[in-house]
């Protein structure tokens, strides 16, 4: 039983990295398109092949560390950040999963809450001030969106009553919760933005101030970890989106699993397409959005939501 967990996680791990690396084709291909230019389509058939020359070109470069940088940090953080966006994998809802988590949703709040430190051990690691200038920047940025997407999930748990997302799933299902809470889902895929610290929340990889944010110092294989973390997040954010409030698969045919992966899909590339067609915020206007709007939304959505369920329920008492 836990060798076939074992190797049932890894050809998960597997798939996940081999969808992360295709998923950067379609971004370049996808931002070539918008911005009508030619995309990467050099490499073998229509590019394919193209994401496997990138993985082999980055792990084959040599791994250079800085003089002065912490050796250990150094090295750990880029691992650290991988490990922790192929662990939220571990919540992907279907019934033929080999670990099921009762507690998911506190789960991945736990482990999304860690992603902080690793981007802030490769900043301060690298001892760079230009890496620890991003470094800073990309916690506060993160820490402040973990608020709104912490009690945006408060709003799901107060609905479906369960912190499984296979039960979400289920339950959602009947009815998208997106029509029930339109606003709110909007405000969820912006933190999901911000979280990610993608367009147009990049501001850990400010180019014109920052050089290129807290990843400056890495190069080969380092960056390569770092990449991939990045787009790992990007594809688990999707998947959460899709089953908090888009319903996850169709729980009535026999390809559920093909209908949410088609969901994830077109999530994923709303992140593409919202890169491709906004320009930076500044940061002292992202920093306003979450403690001025989504912060005072979310409050009063759950003060409302909490009483109006106290108040069916005591109706439904009295009845």
């Amino acid at each position: 039983m836990m060798i076939s967990s074992i190797l049932s996680n890894l050809v998960t791990y597997v798939c996940i990295l081999l969808a992360v690396a295709f998923f950067t084709l379609l971004e370049r291909k996808g931002l070539g398109y918008f911005q009508i230019r030619k995309g990467p389509n050099k490499v073998g058939l229509m590019g394919l092949p193209q994401p496997l020359a990138d993985a082999a070109k980055l792990f084959t470069k040599e791994m250079t560390k800085p003089s002065l940088a912490n050796q250990s940090p150094y090295f750990f953080a880029p691992v650290m950040s991988l490990v922790l966006a192929l662990l939220l994998w571990q919540l992907y809802p279907s019934n033929t999963s080999s670990i099921y988590f009762i507690w998911g949703v506190l789960f991945f709040l736990c482990v999304s809450s860690l992603n902080v430190y690793g981007t802030l051990l490769a900043g301060w690691a690298s001892n760079s001030k230009y890496a620890l200038l991003g470094a800073i920047r990309a916690v506060a940025q993160t820490i402040s969106y973990e608020v709104s997407l912490a009690l945006i999930l408060l709003f799901v748990l107060l609905t479906c009553t369960s912190f499984s997302f296979l039960e979400i799933k289920c339950f959602s299902e009947g009815v998208w919760l997106c029509f029930l809470m339109l606003p709110i889902s909007l405000v969820w895929f912006v933190s999901c933005i911000a979280e990610t610290n993608r367009a147009p929340f990049d501001f850990a990889e400010g180019e014109s101030e920052l050089v290129s944010g807290f990843n400056i110092e890495y190069g080969g294989g380092g960056f390569a970890l770092i990449f991939m973390a990045e787009y790992g997040n990007i594809l688990v954010m999707s998947m959460f989106t899709c089953i908090l409030f888009f319903g996850g698969g169709n729980f009535f045919a026999i390809d559920s699993e093909v209908v949410m992966a088609l969901k994830v899909l077109f999530f994923s590339f709303v992140f593409v397409w919202v890169r491709a067609t906004l320009p930076r915020f500044r940061y002292d206007l992202l920093m306003s959005l979450t403690w001025k709007v989504f912060l005072p939304l979310a409050l009063g959505g759950l003060i409302f939501i909490g009483g109006l369920l106290s108040v069916l329920g005591s109706f439904i008492n009295i009845s």
